[in-house]
């Protein structure tokens, strides 16, 4: 919703981490704007300054929150010329800095609607810091958002086809193979790709992927299981799974893909589909 009915929850990104207290900060700003809304925290652990990072985990999470304004910030830019926005999308509203944070995640709720530049300063609290926009500005703004303050109310209307994106990452579909890039890596090291499954039954003309791949890294090729969850192969065994946001991932049963096969974000990666059995159920 964007009208006087508010919204049913806050949520907020950023990567303030918790060692300080910038987090409590804004969580203040929120009660006090907005004191009968919860807020769900979906990370405070995003890379400092990484950009993509907060977009991809933001993109994967915001559409399990029902009707919620969500405040994100990693904002590398704050205190320049860049924009403060806020972004109508599926019911929900996303606050932060035009830095591609936003987008991805619109994207997934549906697309954009409606956009806006913050520049109701009426609505932030005083006096604003160059380098503290979360408390000051996007936290408030989002607050009272999501307690039914109208969206245009918070600024003037923007096009949203020029609000900043981030490059869209690689997605090939040739036949027999797929070519993308690591998407993201969690805290396990399983490491999302930008590749989806139906790329796979694409590259096959329609069929169903086999039980094993080939995929080609930096480092060489290696041939490993296609299987629906980590205990489906050997402890130590890596394999290709379909990961809980519906993307491709390279994992391993029990330890670090990302370690084990010596990846990161942004690393190319190419899957070449053989027809060879082996899947341990």
């Amino acid at each position: 919703m964007t009208n006087r009915e508010g919204h049913s929850c806050l949520s907020f990104l950023t990567d303030y981490g918790t060692r300080d207290g910038f987090v409590a900060a804004c969580r203040g700003q929120m009660l006090r704007h907005a004191p009968g809304v919860p807020v769900i925290d979906i990370t405070h652990e995003i890379p400092p300054g990484d950009v993509r990072c907060g977009a991809t985990v933001l993109a994967d999470t915001a559409p399990e929150l029902p009707d919620a304004v969500h405040v994100c910030v990693v904002d590398p830019g704050v205190g320049t010329e860049r924009r403060s926005v806020a972004l109508a999308a599926g019911g929900h509203v996303l606050v932060g800095p035009d830095n591609g944070l936003l987008v991805w995640a619109a994207e997934a709720l549906g697309g954009i609607e409606s956009a806006v530049e913050l520049t109701n300063g009426s609505l932030w609290r005083h006096p604003v810091s160059r380098t503290f926009h979360g408390r000051d500005v996007y936290a408030p703004v989002g607050a009272r958002i999501a307690a039914g303050l109208p969206l245009t109310a918070a600024g003037r209307a923007v096009d949203p086809a020029g609000l900043v994106r981030l490059p869209e990452p690689r997605r090939e579909v040739v036949a027999g193979a797929v070519r993308g890039e690591v998407h993201a890596v969690d805290r396990f090291g399983n490491c999302q790709l930008s590749l989806f499954p139906e790329d796979l039954r694409a590259a096959l003309g329609g069929a169903e992927p086999p039980d094993r791949i080939t995929v080609l890294l930096p480092t060489g090729p290696r041939t490993l299981a296609v299987a629906p969850t980590f205990g489906a192969v050997p402890g130590g065994e890596p394999l290709l799974l379909t990961d809980s946001a519906g993307r491709l991932a390279l994992a391993v049963n029990g330890a670090s893909a990302a370690e084990l096969l010596g990846l990161r974000v942004g690393v190319p990666v190419e899957l070449t589909l053989t027809s060879t059995k082996h899947v341990k159920e």
